[in-house]
């Protein structure tokens, strides 16, 4: 496939995989649109594989999940070894990671995510969900900021980059504790669950009981996302309206779920196209005034990314 084919069929992966994000990239530069969509293509297959689904959409309990993991490893490890796989969305990671120099240890620590799910993993404490939540979505943060053009050494700007990963995952899991609950997943930390007196095998039985532990996490992530909102004067303009579009559709979800209680187990909360774009307009006067609204933290960080 050509650079051309790759990137077309990136975009096309992209509007049937996430609507927000395809969204939200859209504000980007050409260039860097074409670059998010190609690590936006390979980030979705490896999901995909891992989970028995198309385009993050039927998510099944797979039988041969170690064997999907090592076929993720050798595409991912062949692609960033500058190798031709033959595989669209390793292409695609192949051509990214050679225009943009990405740090290869973000990709190796994505696939860590997918490890612990493939060894039916899950967390104790609130430790361990952010450990998770980092490998799965934090670390595509970081990689997302070097196709932004942020230099992988510019450690403060990628811990604001994996912060919103962050708070992506921690949404989605709230959104989502239905649906993962049907495979047999349930990655609320066991400490909480304790707590609350759930079972892990059996989470909504008491949806009642539950609902604290959902808006816990949507409380996290809220936090994780305002704080991410402090790198984007470190962005140029299109590339931080796009990260705060992004943010405030995302954002969103999480917000709407903690806003319908039980109701948001029973039904998967979705942002309309109405929402979306009252957010991208939102994002455009945020990007504008970004540099006087988001000065750089101090202080202790939340959670320290860890380092390859």
């Amino acid at each position: 496939m050509t650079r051309a084919d790759l990137v077309a069929a990136a975009r096309a992966s992209i509007a049937r995989g996430s609507k927000s994000f395809a969204a939200a990239s859209h504000l980007f530069a050409p260039q860097m649109r074409e670059r998010a969509w190609l690590l936006y293509a390979w980030c979705r297959a490896c999901d995909d594989i891992a989970d028995g689904q198309d385009h993050g959409h039927g998510m099944t309990r797979v039988a041969d999940a170690p064997a999907r993991l090592a076929r993720l490893t050798a595409l991912t490890e062949a692609a960033l070894a500058g190798e031709a796989t033959g595989d669209m969305p390793f292409e695609a990671l192949r051509v990214v990671a050679a225009e943009t120099g990405l740090p290869a240890g973000f990709a190796r620590h994505h696939l860590a995510g997918f490890a612990r799910d493939a060894a039916d993993w899950r967390p104790a404490s609130e430790g361990d969900l952010l450990d998770y939540c980092y490998q799965v979505a934090g670390v595509v943060g970081c990689m997302m900021a070097v196709v932004m053009g942020v230099r992988p050494d510019d450690a403060a700007t990628l811990d604001r980059a994996c912060e919103l990963g962050l708070a992506f995952q921690l949404a989605n899991i709230a959104r989502d504790v239905a649906e993962d609950a049907s495979v047999g997943r349930c990655y609320l930390p066991g400490d909480w669950l304790a707590a609350a007196g759930i079972d892990r095998a059996a989470p909504l039985a008491d949806p009642a009981r539950l609902v604290p532990l959902v808006r816990r996490l949507t409380d996290r992530a809220a936090t994780f996302e305002a704080r991410a909102r402090h790198g984007t004067p470190a962005l140029a303009f299109r590339a931080a309206w796009a990260v705060l579009a992004a943010a405030r559709i995302y954002g969103d979800i999480g917000r709407k779920v903690a806003a319908r209680g039980e109701a948001a187990l029973a039904e998967r909360v979705r942002t309309t196209r109405a929402e979306k774009l009252a957010a991208i307009a939102g994002a455009w006067r945020e990007a504008r005034a970004r540099a006087r609204l988001y000065p750089p933290l101090e202080g202790p960080p939340l959670w320290v990314r860890p380092e390859f």
